[in-house]
This record gives structure tokens, sequence and C-alpha cells, in this order.
């Protein structure tokens, strides 16, 4: 069940079952959605072990580091890059940005019913099928497929998150919330200023926040300025203090202080341990 598809402008669709022995899967720009068909399946998220059971699905953007840690059962894996499918300049189609996918760590696991199980399968059924024909429309076929693909699991996340079409506009809120973090958290570090960008009070986000179940705007800043410190400390060698410039702070005590209080342990500590693990 592999299939690797290539645009002429260099965009990428693969759907594979098994993430080792795929290649193209190794690059960085990757969006990618891991499900659990059947048994369990061991990874490491951004070096946080998560283990996933059958008829769980996650949603891992470009920034999440992955590794398949153990098999014990059988997943399938549908990747794509934003030069295939630009899921920011298409949101009015999938809906899915800040949603699916944001650049915490915290990944958001999405347990499928029968249906939405048969359903993700009919779609991986005219994947396959629509890649055997060798024609001039199966790019757009493919990409077809791929947003119906997410739009399903846009869906299941919703209902994870009660969100009916009576509270669809207010989430709308909560994901361009999401959004505006992953672009602005290295300068902007306080709900009042996304606040301003979204029109909205800071009491209106918390309380719009707490009503879905979603954690507190502050929070949701830390979270993402932390997941940064953290791959920036596994995946470079870079300094402390050039990591704490780079994530917007003139002190690079105050970024130590904040590391060591969301980590429980200092900048040091985290790279030794990190190393011998």
């Amino acid at each position: 069940m592999d299939l690797t598809f290539s645009t002429p402008l260099k965009g990428n669709l693969v759907l594979c079952g098994d993430y080792r022995d795929a290649q193209l899967l190794r690059r960085p720009n990757l969006y990618k959605f891991v499900w659990v068909r059947q048994g369990r399946l061991s990874l490491e998220v951004d070096h946080i072990p998560l283990e996933l059971q059958a008829g769980e699905l996650v949603p891992l953007t470009p920034l999440h580091s992955l590794e398949v840690t153990a098999v014990d059962g059988e997943y399938l894996m549908l990747a794509f890059d934003s030069n295939f499918y630009c899921i920011f300049g298409h949101d009015g189609e999938v809906s899915c940005s800040g949603l699916l996918f944001n650049g915490t760590s915290g990944v958001l696991r999405l347990a499928l019913s029968e249906a939405r199980t048969a359903a993700l399968q009919r779609v991986v059924d005219e994947l396959l099928a629509e890649y055997e024909v060798a024609d001039g429309l199966r790019e757009e076929m493919l990409r077809m497929q791929l947003k119906r693909f997410i739009i399903i699991c846009t869906r299941i996340a919703r209902e994870r998150f009660s969100i009916g079409a009576d509270r669809e506009k207010l989430f709308d809120t909560v994901r361009r919330y999401y959004v505006l973090v992953d672009a602005h958290f290295r300068t902007k570090k306080r709900v009042q200023e996304y606040a301003e960008l979204l029109h909205r009070s800071p009491k209106t986000l918390a309380n719009l926040f707490a009503s879905c179940g979603q954690p507190s705007p502050l929070s949701i800043i830390h979270d993402r300025v932390n997941a940064e410190a953290r791959r920036l400390l596994l995946y470079t060698a870079r300094s402390a203090k050039e990591i704490a410039y780079l994530l917007g702070y003139e002190d690079t005590a105050a970024f130590s202080r904040f590391f060591a209080k969301m980590n429980g342990e200092s900048i040091t500590e985290f790279r030794q341990r990190e190393k011998r693990e």
C-alpha cells in the first residue's frame, strides 16, 4: 500500500505503511497523518514518547520530529507538503490550520468511530485507485482525495471539542489564535497582543477557550515558545544565549527561568539528559 507522487512544481504526496522504509518521509517539510489500524504503535514526537492504539490517528506538522520506536500491528501514514497542498492558502476549504496542525508539541489524538474509519478507508482506496490512472487529471484527483481526508479529520476534531454548527464561528477564533501564536510567538508573548489582533478582549478569549475545552490563551503561548526552545536545544548546537535571542528574550536569565519552570529542569540538565538517552 505505497504511493509516492511528485508534481512538476516539486509537490509531494506519500501514502505508506512503514515510515522507516520511506526515505521521502525523512524530509523536514511534510505534514503527516499517522493512523494505527491494528495493534499498537510507539512513537517519539519531539523526543516525547507516545503510544497509539488501533483506531487512533494523529496529525503532525513539518515542525514535529518523528521517530517510530516500536510497531506491534499495522499503521498507515499519509504525508504531503505545501507545494502539493497548502493548508494556509486553502484554509477556507479544509479549516484545519490551528486545529489539526499547530506548532506545539502537544499532539492531537483522534479516536475514530467505525463510521469515520470506514470514511477514511474509502478515501485511501480512492487515492490508490487514482494513483493507477496515469493521465493529466491524476494530480488534481489525488489532491481532491487528500482534501477529503483532511476534512474528515477536521470534523472528527470538531466533534471531540463539541463544536457544532452553532459554535463554528466562535471556534474559528480559537483556530486563528493558534495560527497567530505560531506566526508571532517570538515577538508577542502577552495574550493582550493577540486579543488586539483578533479584536477581542483577553477575558473574552479566556472564556471562549475554556468553553471549548482548550488550554488557556497564555499557556498556549508558553507551550509554543517551550516547544521551539526544546527543538532548538535538541536539534541544533546553538547556545542558550543564542536561543534566547531567537525566541525574543533580551535577557538569557529570564529565558533560563522560563525553561526551568516549563520543564522542571535547567537547560544544561535537559541537554545532558537527552544526550544520555
